[in-house]
């Protein structure tokens, strides 16, 4: 069976910096960081963290029109703004997205976590649904995203809607990849999107793996630091349209990047505790597929999160492939984990870091945790010839994965 190559043509973001990816690459280069107080959480009681980097407000209307924002809850709001950004980058025409040979990959943790606040809240006053609107279901059902996006854009190819945490976009990512290796679609919308929510930070902060640095809100996360104490939540949505190498050039595209290589691996060893052997088996499996040995990998955009396990268990990993040649980094001291969005989102930026022959650094690295092994760590931004990257990410549940990134050469 031939086996299609697929490339990247087009990129969309809505996140913690605003609209659009030029605020998104503008503001990571600039180091400037997303996280913020959300003094309104200090009611919450046992709530010890209330760090967050939720995207700035705007107005909905500017963006899309009421018969599509019905029935949207934040985060497919984001993925709708974010796909069309994609979709005009990538130069696909409305003819195309509706001819079925386009698809969608989509994903979230959840549906909208607010929309779910309000109903139950509603309900638990008064014992009643007299007041639910009957489009509330479609705002929290789990493929939210994928469906709303499809149906206010007109796609009309295969739905897929990815949820596992904080991999759904890097799954989406790479079920996309799949879809047109085997020739099923020419083209799919890959991505994720979340919300900055109380409910959604709460339950790191219970697993105790929620920072709580609330006197210092920009300079958390601290992946890799030794003085890191968790994650920080944050919100957006990020997307990459991948399309047929055949087609991308029929159409002379401009091509971000080729995936060469999808890693896939489940951990059943423990549910909430990272697997360094897993995250490993994820990256070699990307290594293999891709047909490259790991001295040819230039940088690796690591998941980390900054939380003590995550950390340590993937830096064991990289260390096992990868060895101490490769600079690595992560990006979430910026804006902190987005989640379901935080695949796609870090996929642009590492797309970019390629175009730009510049590798970003992680954000409030001071001193590495000694525990971690010796892997090329950089803290400032770094120039370089990146022609080929690794994008680890990996998510409670034991879902672990590695993307392969090449850059468009031409052939």
């Amino acid at each position: 069976m031939r086996l299609n190559r697929v490339v990247i043509t087009g990129r969309g973001a809505v996140s913690p910096y605003g609209i659009g990816v030029p605020a998104l690459l503008e503001s990571c280069w600039a180091g400037k960081s997303a996280v913020r107080v959300m003094e309104e959480w200090r009611r919450i009681r046992g709530l010890g963290s209330f760090l967050a980097a939720p995207v700035p407000p705007f107005d909905p209307k500017e963006h899309l029109p009421r018969t599509a924002r019905r029935n949207m809850g934040d985060m497919a709001l984001y993925a709708a703004i974010a796909t069309r950004e994609a979709i005009n980058d990538s130069g696909l025409s409305s003819e195309m997205l509706a001819s079925g040979t386009v698809g969608i990959a989509f994903g979230s943790t959840t549906g909208s976590p607010a929309e779910y606040d309000r109903l139950y809240n509603e309900y638990l006053a008064g014992q009643s649904i007299e007041h639910v609107k009957s489009g509330m279901f479609f705002k929290i059902m789990g493929h939210s995203c994928a469906a709303n996006v499809m149906t206010a854009l007109g796609i009309q190819g295969e739905q897929w809607a990815p949820s596992s945490a904080c991999t759904s976009s890097a799954q989406a990512i790479g079920l996309g990849y799949l879809l047109i290796r085997q020739g099923r679609q020419k083209a799919v919308i890959c991505g994720g999107a979340d919300e900055v929510h109380h409910t959604v930070t709460m339950v790191f902060d219970i697993l105790g793996a929620a920072s709580r640095q609330n006197d210092t809100p920009t300079r958390s996360p601290r992946p890799f630091d030794t003085a890191r104490d968790g994650v920080v939540c944050g919100a957006g949505s990020g997307v990459l349209l991948l399309e047929d190498l055949e087609s991308a050039l029929a159409r002379d595209a401009h091509i971000y990047g080729e995936i060469t290589g999808f890693g896939h691996v489940g951990d059943p060893g423990h549910i909430a505790n990272p697997n360094g052997t897993a995250m490993a088996a994820a990256m070699t499996a990307a290594l293999e597929e891709s047909g490259i040995d790991a001295d040819r990998i230039d940088y690796v955009n690591a998941h980390a999160t900054g939380t003590e396990q995550g950390d340590r268990a993937e830096a064991e990993a990289i260390f096992s492939i990868l060895g101490t040649r490769p600079p690595v980094s992560s990006l979430k001291g910026l804006f902190g984990h987005t989640l379901g969005a935080s695949g796609a989102l870090e996929s642009i930026l590492t797309l970019e870091m390629m175009q730009r022959n510049e590798a970003l650094p992680t954000c409030h690295l001071d001193r590495v945790e000694p525990d971690c092994p010796d892997i090329n760590l950089i803290r400032e931004v770094t120039p370089g010839r990146y022609d080929t990257v690794m994008k680890n990410n990996f998510a409670l549940g034991g879902v672990n994965v590695a993307l392969i990134y090449r850059k468009w050469s031409g052939t």
